[in-house]
């Protein structure tokens, strides 16, 4: 009686599969169930009835697929994926791996309609006999468990994933009813083409193109008989019979494969024997192992900066609701997304920043250049000297596109900005101005008193100095060209510092974080504030388009998995400068590179092809700058520090080091390295295209509308006061200044001779003529604004212009000294 208690249970079980098993081939003998004691034969019919209410018709969802992102030439970038797959058509796939699959999952494949009935009565009966429920599901019943089991993962549905493949009789019933569908609407070799682009064979490798790629290094046409037996063998337990982790487990496992097809007739025995004596080891010595979706990009700054472009930006809002949909639709979508990247332009402008800075160098050096066409916005060309392997950060973006958070001091290049506020206030081409007389060791400092807004300095006043002695009175043009420190600084003043930032922030200059530029007059006049080399390339190709200016794009177009075109926007334009004002823009910054005095001379040696541009260096000389542009492509380059290298935040200086051709000159400024590698980077971007001209200036540009300003040296500042007021002007009592003049009286005004009606002119009060000792003084380097966490990017006062002498290429010929800004 003990005996008989113990084998209750497993009597009990058999009696409950033999009740399914009756079921199901009442079910399959059109309602005839075998006869059953007891019950049975009811079960058997309330069964039947079960079954038929079963859910019948099967949708098959799109598979989740790696998407494309391809250079404007069509060559591929990058693969995005959640999964690594690649979906192909059955010709694409080798007929070995088709015929291993097969004989090791279903042999009878192409005989059964669904359900193997041999293979399902030789399984229920040992399933009868133990606990689990298991074996006998033909290819297409697999097929259907790996579709639900998909498509519930699509939908972050994890109770329904888990469902797809729990081990009941029930599951079993509805997949078998599914595959019995798929039977009656798809042909075997639809089904066998979707099951081999969708399981799993291992090392985050879905459906067959994949795992061929992966473990092979080929595409799934060229597959052999025996890798197709070891990939085919990996299915059952991808973990177990993973190649690379397992060699051994899989080598017997794809022996299991080899004999299988044998005992089919899918391979002879010769072919078997040739296959299994080679080892798995061997087999992989080829493979392309996934890695990261840019890691294996031929362009990895590029596509890393593409992934969060896609999912961030507005202009891709078509992509998804939000970041994470668009993330999930890039990942699973099998879009095809082309690029405005020119590929032969990327290579030359990598191959120019590298000549100069290595990738790799030991000097803690970086370069990076943006190339743009002017009133598109499209993105051309974005590269920099960095190993992606070692930093992700990529020097040419905002923080939010996968740039750091800081940027770099644009320097001297921030003087564009008053010179577009300066034209705008009706300052003529021909105007001038007062400059105080400074030197580097002898700057000069001006006070919060001459300034008219609240974009000023500190208590202490803001020392600037230029590369040489050098002040009073100057054209604006004199001016850029030589790039002259206290010139602008005093322009700045003039105009009000804060209304030369409002046109930093109207022509899209902003700091890397997204924040705008820093109000201080450091920053505004002389850029001790902070950009990237996208965002200052986009800036000053509004001056290119004429005013316009076009928030950067690298999408050209956006199609589906099925070849349907996705509506992209266009890039957002607007006209942010008079076209007429950024005419008159154009003729003065073709200075630094035309005339023998400017600060880039030689660095762009084709005459008939017009181009403009400025310099820009920090006050360390740790930061180097040329942002220039013709009408049909706008370059910026930087170069300089990557990273802080010193505990106190502070950069190294670029003097003394080396930059391959270039030398190693004594001075690094603007026009010694930036400027040169420019000149080639805008080459390369200007060739093939025809010769375009700047639009010559118009007379109301030319001509201004300034009006005199009346003579008050040697009044008082009451009366001086009067004078000027009457004539239409604002006063503001500035600073005191050396002058032969009483003191107390005003030595000059600034401006002084002309300006626009109706704006402030400084009135500066003589303290008295002395005969002032020389005086020594250090560069001003200010201290950080507020106190970050390492490393920081510290800004300086102002940067300075360039040295009085540049190294040249060895090709080109030795220019004689002159002012670099």
């Amino acid at each position: 009686m003990e005996g008989r208690a113990q084998n209750l249970p497993h009597v009990l079980r058999l009696l409950t599969g033999l009740v399914a098993f009756s079921v199901l081939m009442g079910l399959l003998m059109a309602g005839l169930a075998i006869p059953a004691i007891g019950v049975g034969g009811t079960a058997t019919k309330s069964g039947v009835k079960a079954f038929n209410d079963l859910p019948s018709e099967f949708s098959v969802s799109p598979l989740a697929q790696q998407s494309k992102i391809l250079d404007a030439s069509g060559k591929l970038i990058a693969n995005p994926y959640d999964e690594n797959r690649i979906i192909v058509p059955l010709k694409s796939i080798s007929p070995w791996m088709q015929k291993a699959q097969i004989a090791i999952e279903d042999s009878r494949f192409y005989e059964h309609g669904g359900l193997d009935v041999r293979g399902f009565s030789r399984a229920m009966i040992a399933n009868l006999q133990s606990n689990s429920v298991q074996g006998a599901s033909t290819l297409t019943q697999q097929y259907v468990k790996i579709t639900l089991q998909e498509n519930a993962l699509r939908k972050d549905d994890k109770e329904g994933a888990a469902a797809a493949i729990e081990k009941t009789y029930t599951r079993k019933l509805q997949e078998l009813k599914y595959a019995l569908d798929v039977e009656r609407n798809f042909t075997k070799e639809q089904i066998l083409t979707g099951y081999l682009n969708l399981v799993y064979y291992g090392d985050q490798a879905y459906g067959v193109e994949a795992a061929s790629q992966n473990y092979f290094g080929i595409n799934a046409s060229k597959l052999n008989i025996g890798q197709a037996a070891l990939l085919a063998g990996v299915v059952q337990q991808p973990t177990k019979f993973n190649p690379v982790l397992n060699p051994k487990d899989s080598q017997t496992r794809r022996n299991v494969v080899l004999d299988r097809m044998q005992a089919v007739g899918s391979a002879t025995a010769a072919e078997v024997a040739a296959a299994k004596k080679i080892p798995v080891a061997d087999m992989l010595k080829n493979r392309k192992p996934p890695k990261g979706v840019c890691q294996r990009s031929n362009e990895p700054f590029f596509c890393a900066y593409m992934m969060e472009y896609l999912k961030s930006s507005p202009q891709m809002a078509v992509l998804g609701k939000n970041p994470a949909e668009r993330d999930k639709n890039i990942k699973q979508g099998g879009l095809t997304i082309k690029t405005t990247l020119d590929p032969k332009l990327q290579a030359a402008t990598l191959r120019e920043l590298t000549k100069a800075v290595p990738i790799g160098n030991k000097a803690n050096l970086g370069a990076a250049s943006t190339v743009l066409e002017p009133g598109t916005g499209k993105i051309l060309a974005m590269a920099q000297s960095a190993d992606f392997s070692k930093t992700q950060v990529n020097l040419n973006v905002d923080q939010r596109y996968g740039g750091g958070p800081f940027g770099y001091q644009f320097g001297s290049t921030a003087k564009t900005y008053a010179l577009v506020t300066a034209l705008e206030s009706g300052m003529p081409l021909d105007g001038t101005i007062d400059a105080p007389s400074a030197s580097p060791d002898d700057p000069h400092t001006f006070y919060n008193e001459e300034m008219k807004d609240e974009c000023g300095t500190g208590p202490k006043g803001w020392p600037v100095g230029n590369d040489y002695r050098s002040g009073g009175k100057m054209s604006l043009a004199k001016a850029t060209t030589a790039s002259i420190n206290t010139a602008f600084a005093q322009l700045t003043i003039d105009l009000g510092a804060c209304k030369v930032w409002e046109t930093m922030n109207r022509m899209g200059l902003h700091a890397a974080n997204g924040k705008p530029i820093d109000k201080a007059i450091p920053s505004v006049s002389l850029g001790a504030g902070t950009v990237t080399p996208m965002t200052i390339a986009a800036s000053y190709a509004a001056l290119a388009a004429r005013g316009k200016y076009c928030e950067p794009t690298p999408i050209a177009s956006i199609t589906t998995s099925n070849g349907k075109a996705i509506k992209v926007p266009a890039a957002a334009c607007k006209q942010v400068v008079k076209a007429d004002i950024a005419d008159g823009v154009n003729e003065l910054l073709q200075g630094p590179l035309r005339d023998d005095t400017g600060t880039a001379q030689g660095s762009w040696d084709q005459p008939s092809r017009p181009a403009a541009g400025k310099t820009g260096t920090t006050n360390a000389h740790n930061q180097s700058w040329f942002v220039g542009y013709t009408p049909q492509r706008s370059v910026s380059v930087w170069i300089g520090n990557v990273v802080v290298s010193k505990p106190n935040g502070r950069f190294t200086t670029l003097n003394g080091k080396c930059f391959g051709p270039y030398g190693c000159p004594r001075q690094v400024f603007g026009g010694t390295i930036a400027a040169p590698v420019w000149g080639e980077i805008m080459e390369a971007a200007s060739n093939g295209l025809p010769i375009a001209r700047f639009t010559t200036p118009s007379a109301a540009v030319r001509n201004g509308n300034y009006v005199s300003v009346p003579n008050v040296a040697g009044n008082s500042i009451r009366t001086a006061t009067d004078m000027l007021e009457n004539a239409g002007f604002k006063v503001n009592v500035g600073s005191r200044v050396d002058s032969p003049i009483d003191a107390g009286r005003v030595a000059r005004t600034s401006p002084d001779a002309r300006a626009a009606k109706g704006s402030t002119i400084t009135l500066l009060i003589s303290s008295g003529y002395t005969a002032a000792p020389a005086r020594t003084t250090k560069r001003f380097v200010p201290q950080p604004t507020k106190k970050v966490a390492t490393p920081v990017i510290t800004p300086t006062t102002k940067p300075t212009t360039k040295a009085p002498t540049k190294p040249t290429k060895p090709t080109k010929p030795t220019t004689p000294p002159k002012p670099r800004g």
